[in-house]
């Protein structure tokens, strides 16, 4: 039996991978990535409503966003240093 964070990984995984369906169930729907945004942003609101107030919800959205674009980020290639020049000769 796998451990218990083990287990919650697993059970991640595969809402990840339904969502991910579900993502391109509604690509298939609305060109408008927009719609697709907020309908998935409703259904979290929709899955917390019962429990908890929007303001909240809405500092947990924002917390995950904080993580996920960490994650997301591409890798910033720093500047190359200029090439070394050559000072021109001195004048005559």
């Amino acid at each position: 039996m796998p451990a218990a964070t083990e287990q919650n990984f697993q059970d991640y995984k595969r809402a990840e991978a339904k969502a991910l369906e579900i993502m391109r169930e509604m690509k298939a729907t609305t060109p408008r990535t927009v719609d697709i945004e907020l309908a998935l942003l409703v259904a979290v609101f929709e899955l917390h409503k019962a429990k908890l107030p929007g303001a909240t919800i809405s500092k947990i959205v924002q917390g995950h966003l904080a993580v996920l674009a960490e994650h997301y980020a591409q890798p910033v290639t720093p500047p190359a240093a200029p090439a070394p020049t050559t000072p021109p000769p001195p004048a005559t």
